[in-house]
């Protein structure tokens, strides 16, 4: 019995550390990412104008936090075309 508990307990904290892992990125936020999409499916950018305006609304360390993560490389691959137009935008 102890046993089992032990097991289920290693296999959630495992899960938990996951799950947090894989949500370290801003570039993954759907809050913070929705206002540079036309689309809720976030595949088409909004014009660079209403790119910089979204940039722009975004707190300064949110923006060193999406240059960082575009500065990723397998992230990077994930969000090219984001990170092409914020690296326009400036840090």
């Amino acid at each position: 019995m102890f046993k089992m508990f032990t097991m289920g307990a290693l296999a959630l904290a495992m899960m938990s550390g996951a799950a947090m892992a894989g949500s370290t990125s801003a570039l993954d936020d759907p809050a913070k990412m929705s206002p540079f999409f036309t689309d809720a499916g976030m595949k088409t950018l909004r014009s660079e104008a209403d790119f910089k305006t979204a940039w722009m609304a975004m707190k300064p360390d949110e923006r060193t936090a999406v240059q960082k993560d575009c500065g990723d490389a397998t992230l990077n691959k994930a969000h090219g075309d984001f990170c092409a137009m914020a690296k326009k935008m400036g840090g």
